[in-house]
């Protein structure tokens, strides 16, 4: 995959105006496409935020050949462990108990909202914001990544497939496994796995998630369901230790060594 695009960059933002661009594309993604919702979501601007906007750092990917005020295209929320202190928590932890996580002593970073803007998906713009991740976890030297990634809608029935095969074929192991908490846990393993239609359990998977698994993610134990914000949640646990050479160099393709 040809990365030579130099109309693409990745920062980290550093201006308000960067921060509300950020969150004007999650805005038209997670509210306007999939029906989200929030106490702190600003629908006059247009302006998907919460509690933990502060707290995070964000990584953003420019496109310098639109206007101006309209040149962040994907968006990536990060926060370490020292910035999850100075919030009380990670934002996954109103979810899942990371408790396995924590005590593993070594260092951790949460991702989420992950999005790109409609007219860049299924290109080239998420393996640039993938390498600049990639970057700012060799310049921290980041252990273990995790966050919660979604499916669309809160019946887990509909779910059934993707969710069980995602417990019988990637549960993350004890030592770093994160369990969801009550009263919003959701078992995962709804069929068992010789009765799986495996093919349309792969395809029901979200694209996202397909790609961290492909990089060698685990799931932790039992989905999420966040009504508010309309989806059914896992937790994804990337250990860097356990990535093969193959899926390290998957992620780090076209990075500077």
């Amino acid at each position: 995959m040809d990365l030579a695009e130099p109309h693409f960059t990745v920062s980290l933002a550093t201006t308000e105006a960067e921060r509300i661009a950020a969150q004007r594309l999650r805005y038209a993604v997670f509210v306007e496409e999939l029906g989200a919702g929030g106490d702190l979501v600003d629908h006059e601007n247009r302006l998907e935020r919460d509690r933990f906007d502060p707290y995070f750092e964000h990584l953003i990917l420019s496109d310098a050949r639109r206007d101006a005020g309209d040149r962040v295209v994907g968006v990536y929320r990060v926060m370490r462990a020292d910035q999850a202190e100075t919030a009380g928590q990670f934002y996954s932890e109103d979810e899942y108990d990371l408790a396995p996580l924590r005590a593993t002593g070594r260092r951790l970073l949460e991702l989420g909202r992950s999005c790109l803007h409609r007219d860049y998906r299924g290109g080239t713009a998420m393996m640039h914001l993938w390498n600049g991740l990639a970057r700012y976890v060799a310049d921290h030297d980041i252990d273990i990544l995790f966050g919660v990634a979604s499916f669309h809608g809160t019946d887990p029935q509909a779910l059934a497939g993707p969710l069980s095969l995602l417990h019988h074929r990637h549960l993350a192991p004890a030592d770093i496994r994160p369990v969801a908490r009550p009263p919003g846990a959701q078992a995962m393993d709804l069929i068992a796995e010789d009765r799986l239609d495996r093919p349309a359990a792969i395809r029901a998977i979200p694209a996202l998630i397909k790609a961290y698994l492909r990089l060698g993610g685990f799931v932790g134990q039992g989905a999420f369901i966040d009504r508010p914000f309309n989806c059914i949640d896992v937790c994804l646990v990337i250990d860097v230790a356990r990535m093969s050479p193959k899926h390290r160099a998957i992620y780090t393709r076209g990075t500077p060594a």
